[in-house]
């Protein structure tokens, strides 16, 4: 059995991205920045490279054009290795008329991708998580335990596992259990675990007692098939794998490194603001196993007199004299001007660069420029990508409102202020109905 040349995997695009909203308003949940420089999709891409599988599709519906322009331009395989990463979009077909209606029923659309004489094993990911893998381990938790499913598997406490689906195992580590979303303490204590069961497989449980699923999944193929073929289940979660632990081996692979799920603005905006700091819990630049983007060719970022701490910026940037970045994220291409203050906030950064020849033009004409005006202060925010933020601006939730509907393409949302794409914002803006 070769897990490299048998293994087909499968990265699920997500639905409408509603908890990330307004950062999925014009771009699906896979498309979305991350780190200045990279895409969420990047993630499982890179994973997947890293482990050695090279036969990927990636499922998607919903605003996929963004994340199709970026997969095409970096994920280029030599002719000879046969590796390919490939969008399935949700499509009409002779047998199907309408959208995917759940993550089973995804692959179940695309089944004829599967069903290859040489697809041995199938690996199933999300598109929106931020973890580091070696997918070949899982494989070999697979053979060794001699499973039809195995699930990655990362002790949380109760907290959180009542966002996600929890498992009860045996000691030989199949599932026995399997609740998604468990709400209450009762619901919880039907799979939890103790934690000397942790303990003895060398994790320290830490007083946690549930391990959640991570939305990692290895199938053998035909088991894969047999399942949905059987079925109409629309969802793994909530009723693929409870059906599938009665009929099927299904085990688990322990997993105790980073993982975050990055599906609401207060994850994603955390997430970020902990790569910017001094001990970020999960590194973008290990030499056996990178994080992989699109090369831009862009110079080398400037900066005149700028204090930057605690802060990732990426390249292309022009950063004015006297301008603070505290625990921040600056993103490709961000012009910012002088005495700007930007603390523990994401600046994603622009598409193109304005010359300083159309920064004149559009300041003649009374418009706005690309980038962040001079004397602007950001605090707590998200500003998404292309944006132009008039000089003595203030965008501080001064007082730290937890939701704000949109109003000229500015929101609230979990406490941080979130800038659309595209948004511009006069010179003196400030937050209304603050």
């Amino acid at each position: 059995m070769s897990f490299r040349r048998n293994t087909l995997a499968l990265v699920l695009g997500g639905g409408r991205g509603t908890r990330l909203y307004p950062l999925t308003k014009v771009r699906s949940k896979p498309a979305v920045p991350v780190a200045g420089k990279y895409r969420l999709i990047d993630i499982p891409l890179s994973n997947c490279i890293n482990s050695g599988v090279q036969r990927v599709y990636v499922l998607t519906q919903f605003n996929s054009v963004s994340l199709h322009g970026h997969i095409r331009r970096t994920y280029n395989f030599d002719p000879f290795s046969g590796g390919f990463v490939e969008l399935l979009a949700a499509q009409q077909t002779l047998e199907r008329m309408d959208w995917y209606q759940g993550t089973a029923d995804a692959v179940r659309q695309n089944l004829r991708y599967i069903q290859q004489p040489d697809v041995e094993y199938v690996l199933i990911l999300s598109g929106d998580q931020l973890y580091r893998m070696d997918f070949k381990e899982m494989f070999r938790t697979h053979r060794d335990a001699k499973a039809d499913v195995t699930i990655a598997g990362l002790p949380v406490d109760r907290d959180a596992a009542k966002s996600l689906g929890v498992m009860r195992l045996d000691d030989s580590g199949r599932v026995q259990g399997f609740l998604e979303k468990p709400q209450t303490d009762e619901e919880i204590n039907l799979v939890r675990m103790e934690p000397e069961w942790f303990d003895r497989r060398g994790v320290q449980s830490h007083g946690r007692e549930c391990l959640a699923s991570m939305g990692i999944y290895l199938f053998n193929a035909e088991t894969l098939i047999r399942v949905l073929e059987k079925t109409d289940y629309q969802d793994f979660g909530k009723e693929i794998f409870p059906a599938a632990i009665r009929t099927h081996r299904v085990n688990v692979h322990l997993f105790d490194g980073y993982w975050e799920d990055i599906g609401t603005i207060s994850s994603f905006y955390q997430a970020n603001l902990d790569m910017a700091g001094d001990d970020p819990p999960f590194d973008f630049s290990p030499e056996d196993a990178p994080i992989y983007s699109r090369p831009r060719f862009l110079p080398p970022s400037r900066l005149s007199g700028a204090k930057v701490s605690r802060s990732l910026i990426a390249d292309g940037c022009v950063i004015g004299e006297g301008v603070v970045i505290e625990n921040s994220v600056i993103g490709l291409r961000c012009r910012i001007g002088r005495d700007v203050v930007i603390r523990n906030s994401i600046i994603m950064g622009s598409d193109y660069h304005h010359t300083e020849d159309q920064v004149a033009s559009t300041l003649s004409t009374g418009g706005v420029p690309l980038g962040i005006g001079e004397k602007s202060i950001i605090e707590g925010a998200i500003v998404d990508k292309n944006c132009c933020i008039g000089s003595n601006s203030v965008i501080v939730n001064e007082r730290k409102v937890p939701e704000q509907a949109e109003s000229g393409h500015v929101s609230i949302c979990d406490k941080v202020v979130v800038v659309e794409k595209n948004a511009v914002l006069p010179s003196g803006y400030r937050l209304s109905g603050l």
